[in-house]
């Protein structure tokens, strides 16, 4: 009885809707469907219960870079997002050398197999000179498949994504190399047509890395990425709801036109997230972080976010006005279901791992559960 824990009275957020009064009960580390008499409650009347947070697309945290950093720093990283309700992490990399990537690919693989990280994203360096954002220009290549083909074996089947500017040599062979390899095809960082972008969502693209930014914009002549991407049933488009990135009215447009089971909210956090002001290196470039916005100090490009996904979620809830049921879809469910892991995380579901969240009325994060145990305790 001792490994029961039953919470009780919540707004419980379920695939099914939303049960008033709800409860939820953990046994050990999982959801169960049952308590014994007497095991002990946490009354969280008021509150909502959502599944903890499914990040795959985040470039650090905690003062720490996934792209750089050590082993202990990388786990530094990790915790700094579990505090803030992102219980599932991908660790993505920005543009490098090509045996650096693989170096760290081999590294942090093994925090995949450990479970402390879900998985690697490449983000870069097979991307546009024109899109580049806050990656280093010198270091960008085509993507031909025998590169691609050198950075998945290098994460040792732990590869989740790689992000392509699919317009590029090698594009759409490197699409469905990752593809047959049951790996996210993102299109990103990318200067296509629309006409380039359904042929590589037709060769098997199933991701929009951060749609609209690092992409040429919306135009009524020449629709570009954008509107190739949001009329596609194929395609998630991750959003980062930082209130900088976008404007309202995109992310707006975005949850609109693709629909709340095809967004996935993504932080695209570098270092300072949960972290603060100050300089930063992202790969080899300096960036300066400003009122939590992180702008490269050469050229002032938005060099990542310094967003945690709880605000990104209280922001989607209140600003944004848009239903909790679908905020939780675009924040656990859809990116678990993506990664391939939503047989254990993205929903609070019997058998499922305990990862949950506890908000109040405002949602704001007052707990954090991961596999059973408080992270944050919603009753200290």
């Amino acid at each position: 009885m001792a490994d029961h824990k039953v919470l009780a009275g919540a707004h419980v957020v379920l695939p099914t809707g939303i049960v008033e009064n709800g409860r939820v009960i953990v046994e050990g580390g999982r959801i169960t469907g049952s308590a014994p008499e007497g095991a002990p409650t946490v009354d969280l009347t008021g509150h909502w219960l959502v599944p903890g947070f499914v990040d795959m697309h985040n470039h650090g945290g905690g003062g720490a870079s996934f792209t750089s950093g050590t082993v202990d720093e990388v786990l530094k990283g990790v915790h700094t997002h579990r505090l803030h309700g992102t219980t599932t992490v991908v660790a993505s990399f920005v543009t490098g050398e090509m045996d650096f990537l693989t170096q760290r690919a081999g590294l942090l693989s093994e925090l995949a197999e450990q479970g402390e990280i879900a998985g690697l994203h490449f983000e870069g360096p097979f991307i546009s000179p024109c899109r580049k954002g806050a990656h280093d220009e010198t270091l960008l290549r085509d993507p031909d498949p025998a590169d691609v083909r050198k950075l998945i074996d290098a994460a040792r089947g732990q590869a989740k994504m790689v992000t392509l500017a699919t317009e590029l040599p090698g594009g759409l062979d490197s699409v469905r190399l990752l593809a047959e390899h049951g790996i996210i095809a993102a299109i990103g960082h990318t200067d296509a047509s629309y006409e380039q972008t359904v042929e590589a969502i037709d060769a098997g693209a199933t991701v929009a890395t951060h749609l609209y930014n690092a992409m040429p914009a919306l135009g009524h002549r020449a629709p570009g990425p954008i509107a190739a991407l949001l009329e596609d049933e194929r395609i998630t488009v991750e959003l980062i709801n930082d209130g900088t990135h976008l404007h309202p009215a995109a992310l707006e447009l975005a949850f609109h036109h693709a629909g709340a089971d095809r967004v996935a909210l993504i932080t695209d956090a570098m270092d300072a997230a949960g972290f603060g002001d100050g300089r930063y290196m992202l790969g080899p470039l300096e960036v300066e972080v400003k009122d939590s916005v992180a702008r490269l100090v050469e050229g002032g490009s938005i060099a990542g976010s310094t967003l945690t996904l709880d605000r990104a979620f209280k922001r989607a809830a209140t600003i944004d006005g848009l239903p909790v049921e679908s905020v939780v879809q675009a924040i656990s469910a859809n990116p678990a279901r993506l990664l391939g892991v939503y047989d254990r995380v993205g929903s609070l579901e019997p058998g499922k791992d305990a990862d949950i969240a506890v908000l109040d009325a405002e949602f704001d994060l007052k707990g954090v559960m991961r596999k059973g145990e408080w992270i944050v305790d919603p009753t200290a």
